[in-house]
């Protein structure tokens, strides 16, 4: 059978339809990349905002009406009304190990699923379940298998990767343990929850040179009022001791947000506050998006509900804001050293452990030299906007 894949939304659907893309492989099954090409088509969905479910119903739309003879599998974080049977899908023998993929440029290990949150503008956990945690030793394993591949960055991946816990052994202890598997593969931890573990995360972080130089944080917002309405179990104040925290112990790590904006109920004090965080605090790479109702979720039926156009101009704002201080990150780059995983071989670009965009400017010389996956040193001696132009210090003289 030949294969098509969609995959919309987080790393955790990206490595899940990559763990899938493998195990096919492995069956004799041959992976295309148009529509056109496939026998089967599989969809793996979203339902984070609704913009991002109305983006999947419009291309599960768009294949039915343009291959309704074609076999379209429908998986992933949509409502049970839309998912389908998959008929490929087999479950491995116990004694045999998952196929890797080998088609990304960086391996996405899967440590995590679900959440016990209860948010009350999520719906993911409707179709997560509550949180498991994959096996300590089995992930160990698998990530050798990633490295032994010849991957040069494993990216960490869960539902909620802030509860992990296999047999009382959690993030931290689990990052240290990855960190420790090969000096010359890096890890990357993905978006990480502002709960207890956080604070040791960044200890674990700061601890191991071959841990990226990046967190990512659930912030969503700066008012204490708007994150005790949506459920969250920390303040302001816990965000900019985290930031505060990483800055001092890693004082180049890039620090990363997601935000929600237009909350019901978020007055233009709340979203001041927010802000301000953002402001106060070296946020480098801010993911701000419009709230979102989610039919089924508490804050649904909040009263109160903001305009959708108050939303996405408040939205706009903090993008803006961000963009900004982005871009002053990326200048303070300028004559460092850093290390990218090739993606691009012929640019000779990827992205380097702070999450910035580096291509080289003398890729043409080295392109025979270094290949996709391989972790290449470079001197930062240019920034455009947010991204980053370097020459290759690997083999030359220092």
């Amino acid at each position: 059978m030949k294969i098509c894949f969609d995959t919309f939304g987080c790393r955790l659907n990206r490595a899940e339809s990559l763990e899938e893309e493998a195990l096919y492989i492995s069956q004799g099954h041959i992976i295309v990349k148009t529509h056109s090409e496939a026998d089967i088509i599989i969809l793996r969905g979203c339902s984070v905002t609704g913009r991002a479910q109305r983006d999947c119903e419009k291309l599960i739309a768009h294949i039915k009406k343009k291959y309704p003879l074609k076999k379209l599998v429908i998986q992933g974080c949509l409502p049970r009304n839309i998912l389908t049977n998959n008929p490929l899908q087999k479950k491995l023998p116990p004694e045999e190990k998952t196929p890797l993929p080998t088609s990304t440029a960086r391996a996405y290990l899967k440590v995590q699923d679900g959440c016990n949150s209860k948010c009350t503008y999520c719906t993911i956990p409707n179709f997560r379940g509550l949180a498991t945690s994959c096996n300590y030793e089995q992930t160990l394993d698998k990530a050798k298998r990633f490295i032994d591949l010849g991957y040069s960055e494993i990216v960490v991946t869960g539902c909620n990767v802030s509860q992990y816990n296999s047999n009382s052994i959690r993030l931290p202890e689990l990052l240290s343990s990855l960190a420790n598997l090969s000096p010359n593969c890096r890890i990357r931890l993905g978006s990480l929850e502002p709960s207890p573990c956080a604070s040791e995360t960044i200890d674990v972080i700061a601890e191991n040179t071959n841990i990226c130089n990046f967190l990512h944080l659930s912030v969503q917002s700066g008012s204490n009022g708007i994150l005790n309405a949506m459920g969250r179990k920390y303040k302001a104040a816990d965000i900019s001791k985290l930031c505060c925290k990483a800055n001092e112990k890693m004082p180049l790590i890039s620090i990363g947000a997601d935000i929600i904006c237009g909350f019901p109920g978020e007055t233009e004090y709340d979203f001041t506050a927010t802000r301000r965080l953002l402001a106060d605090n070296p946020f480098s790479n801010v993911h701000a998006f419009p709230y979102s109702e989610r039919p089924g979720t508490a804050a649904a039926i909040f009263p109160s509900q903001l305009p959708k156009e108050i939303r996405a101009a408040r939205a706009h704002i903090i993008s803006s804001e961000m963009a900004i201080k982005r871009k002053a990150y990326a200048a303070n780059m300028k004559g460092r050293d850093v290390e990218v995983v090739i993606e691009d071989e012929k640019k000779l670009g990827g992205w380097t452990a702070e999450y910035l965009w580096l291509e080289s400017l003398d890729g043409g010389s080295f392109r025979s030299q270094f290949k996709r996956k391989m972790l290449v040193k470079f001197r930062v001696i240019k920034v455009k906007e947010n991204k980053l132009v370097g020459i290759v210090q690997n083999g030359r003289p220092n």
